[in-house]
């Protein structure tokens, strides 16, 4: 490789990866807030904890933050070492991202009823109807409501005689039609004529169907760094053993 192409190559990436080491520092942070602020949102399906959002924010933000550390370090200092870790995390990156897509996509299916009934169970058994408990269920699933215009996870029998309020078949408030939002208790009138009567993993589902061109833009660009991340790397790996070889070299070449 060229002199001019080399510090090309090695300025763009440890400019990439500066830029990726920001915005995982930056998902990281939102994770932590998250975990802070909406802890709840863990216990809406308690088998699935560790896949909460806020945990798979802050692994991201980890992630994104040690690879980028890794091939800025290793391509600003020009360290052989470095640049080799970061090729065979995103190569490791890569090899999961791939399982975890095929094995969505094979059991996509029985996965979805699985996540249903895990939903339906943290409703049952962990739902708590006190105000007292801001980031508790009670808040998630009223955000849920009023956001999605939609009652429970299938409709709004899943509320019906759960724990916080046995052998009734009330539902949350926030589960009530505007209209009937004035009246108090409304969840509690047993006329389902006033509440909504979709559930909710359908209107999600619905939801992320209308922005899949949105994730399939993300998954396109965060493809392309890799495959930008692994060529560089590789390049760069070689170009410094090279250089290396030669008597001309130097460990930091202050002229760039």
């Amino acid at each position: 490789m060229g002199r001019s192409g080399y510090t090309c190559v090695r300025h763009t990436f440890c400019s990439i990866n500066v830029l990726l080491w920001l915005m995982g520092c930056g998902v990281l942070g939102v994770g932590v807030w998250l975990h802070l602020a909406h802890g709840g949102y863990a216990s809406l399906a308690p088998q699935f904890a560790v896949a909460s959002a806020d945990a798979i924010l802050i692994t991201a933000g980890v992630v994104a933050f040690v690879v980028a550390f890794f091939g800025c370090c290793g391509a600003w200092f020009q360290s052989r070492c470095m640049l080799i870790t970061y090729f065979s995390l995103v190569v490791f990156m890569f090899l999961v991202e791939f399982l975890l897509a095929t094995v969505a996509f094979v059991f996509r299916e029985s996965l979805g009823r699985t996540l249903r009934d895990e939903l339906k169970y943290g409703i049952e058994h962990h739902y708590n109807d006190s105000q007292s408990a801001p980031n508790g269920l009670h808040h998630i699933w009223n955000h849920i409501h009023n956001e999605f215009h939609c009652c429970g996870v299938n409709n709004y029998e899943d509320w019906y005689d759960i724990n916080a309020w046995s052998g009734e078949k009330f539902v949350p408030n926030s589960c009530c039609l505007e209209i009937y939002r004035n009246i108090t208790d409304c969840g509690q009138s047993g006329n389902p004529d006033e509440w909504y009567s979709k559930g909710c993993a359908e209107q999600v589902q619905m939801w992320f169907v209308q922005r899949l061109h949105v994730v399939g833009t993300v998954g396109l660009v965060v493809a392309f760094i890799q495959l930008f991340g692994l060529i560089s790397s590789m390049l760069l790996f070689c170009t410094v053993r090279h250089r290396r070889s030669t008597p001309t070299y130097k460990s930091y070449d202050h002229t760039h």
